[in-house]
């Protein structure tokens, strides 16, 4: 069992012995000392480090009106911008496809998931190596249609996570394409630590051995998704800090955005009839976990004394998995530093959808002795924490209302930009990140890739946002996951929740939070949205449905 203390760094010497000795001890010496690289020079394409959240609310982080400590992120916001409108898929797999393809989901086979991404489709490493860049991944993959991150995603180094459900001992893993054996409980491995480890050591091999090229790093956590797994030294941070309850922590949140000036709307009313369907039902979560669970967002005062310890530890543990990814993302950050490589990276840093109101039991089960957030417990944040991950929209991951959606994007970049802890409230989608990586590289996507036309990137650069709020304009961004079905032209979004779901209608200049419905006062434009999101749907799967265009 794990003992709570700062896990032992994982090195590339180690995976490999590891390795070769299947299920043995593992060893755990650290390789420190890298060496700096000389600075960038004048005219050098800018290096980019890409990292992704998984699972984090919109307001989670302490630049965005938490209260968890995210120094890391904050200094990177600071020293760079915040945009308040920039939208995901509202899942998991699709919005990865988003970030590294540049197009929608749908048009690559990836919502919902149907084998091969079409011949035409090209990840980030095959615009970007043509150009000098060495490319690099770290932690989650979930691209389902190029399953292999280097034979199939390009890139030249790679460890890729693909146990969802176990933080300190993961069975599905691989370096390089290659299979790694599973690891055994109690060995000290934790997933946020082991992801951070395989960058720093990329980072510092690329100093050593390819000082004189750019380089493309992914950087995938996968915290703070379920299972609350954590470290106990980190959630003993945080262990009283939220017996005051979810609506306490919505309250303060909200105000602290709009005194921030991200969001200037009401804040979202809950909502305790809606959860995921393929949740637990209630009853079956008090007999598995206790009766401290719970299952809906209800008001915190309506809970019993049990359930307000329980959800209380919950959402400490949660905090505690970004805690932790924040002190990584500073030692990676610190790598950049050392090898002189930091003034000249772009870094961008989003979550993959909004926070989730799941609430299942995989992996390892759940035993109900075992210290919460440990290895032997399996626990999910559920709707109340959710609600309050994302404050202040409504909804959660997997629906297309703002609470599944909304992501944030912070991009830092000293020696490319001059803005100092500005906000932009230009709308994006991760559409967008592609584009935008391709613009500042000094590149353009190639009409034609292996001899054959591509269709032109879906995503528009944000580059000119950067420089001024409201420089990039969008025809449209589209959204469909699970049946949750949704357009934004303008400050105008159609959205419903499910394939039955009625179509609902918002002007998002001033209700972000969704709570007036203008779909029968104004007809017209709900039908004329309606009809956009009928021709893109059909357009993009045509194109899917193809491998030349």
């Amino acid at each position: 069992m794990m003992t709570g203390k700062t896990p032992r760094r994982w090195t590339r010497r180690d995976f490999l012995t590891w390795a070769a000795a299947g299920a043995g001890a593992i060893p755990w010496s650290v390789a420190r000392g890298a060496r700096a690289a000389a600075a960038a020079a004048p005219g050098r394409r800018p290096n980019f480090l890409v990292i992704v959240a998984d699972d984090m609310g919109f307001s989670d982080a302490g630049c965005y009106g938490g209260e968890i400590g995210t120094p890391h992120l904050d200094a990177l916001a600071a020293g760079g911008i915040r945009f308040t409108q920039v939208y995901s898929t509202g899942r998991c797999w699709p919005s990865r496809a988003c970030i590294l393809t540049g197009h929608y989901a749908q048009q690559v086979r990836m919502d919902p998931p149907k084998g091969r991404l079409p011949a035409w489709t090209r990840l980030a490493p095959h615009y970007l190596k043509p150009l000098g860049y060495r490319c690099y991944h770290s932690g989650k993959w979930h691209i389902h249609g190029a399953p292999k991150a280097v034979a199939d995603g390009g890139f030249d180094r790679s460890y890729l996570l693909a146990d969802q459900d176990r933080f300190f001992s993961p069975r599905r893993h691989w370096e390089d394409d290659r299979p790694l054996p599973p690891v055994s409980p109690g060995t000290g491995y934790y997933a946020t630590t082991a992801i951070a480890d395989h960058a720093v050591r990329c980072l510092t091999e690329h100093a050593r051995e390819h000082a004189g090229r750019p380089f493309f790093h992914y950087l995938a956590f996968t915290s703070p998704h379920f299972p609350l797994h954590a470290l106990q030294d980190d959630i003993a941070r945080y262990r009283d800090r939220y017996t005051q309850g979810w609506d306490t922590v919505r309250q303060a949140r909200w105000k602290r955005m709009r005194k921030m000036g991200i969001v200037n709307c009401d804040l979202s009313p809950l909502q305790p009839d809606v959860k995921p369907g393929w949740n637990l039902p209630e009853d079956t979560l008090q007999e598995r976990i206790g009766p401290g669970e719970a299952g809906r967002a209800v008001p915190w005062d309506t809970l019993s004394e049990a359930q307000k310890t329980l959800q209380a530890t919950k959402m400490a543990i949660h905090a505690a998995m970004i805690d932790r990814m924040d002190r990584e993302i500073g030692r990676v950050l610190n790598q950049l530093k050392t090898m002189g490589a930091h003034e000249n990276t772009v870094i961008l840093f989003v979550s993959d959808n909004g926070a989730s109101a799941e609430q299942i039991i995989r992996g390892d089960k759940h035993d109900p002795s075992a210290p919460p957030g440990s290895w032997r417990s399996y626990l999910c944040l559920g709707p109340g924490w959710s609600t309050a991950a994302n404050t202040p929209f409504r909804l959660h991951k997997s629906w297309v209302h703002e609470g599944g959606i909304a992501s944030p994007l912070i991009v830092h970049w000293p020696a490319g930009l001059a803005a100092r802890g500005e906000l932009r409230h230009n709308p994006g989608h991760f559409v967008d990140l592609l584009p935008t990586v391709l613009e500042l590289a000094g590149a353009r996507a190639s009409p034609t890739w292996k001899g054959k036309p591509t269709p032109p990137l879906a995503g528009r650069s944000l580059a000119p946002a950067l420089a001024k709020d409201g420089a990039v304009s969008h025809d449209f961004l589209f959204f469909h996951h699970g049946g949750n079905r949704a357009i934004r032209i303008g400050d105008w979004k159609l959205v419903s929740a499910g394939r039955r779901g009625p179509w609902e209608l918002y002007n998002l200049a001033t209700d972000r939070c969704e709570s007036r419905n203008l779909a029968a006062a104004q007809p017209d434009k709900a039908r004329d949205l309606s009809g956009a999101w009928q021709r893109h749907e059909t357009r993009f799967r045509r194109m899917a449905d193809s491998d030349e265009m």
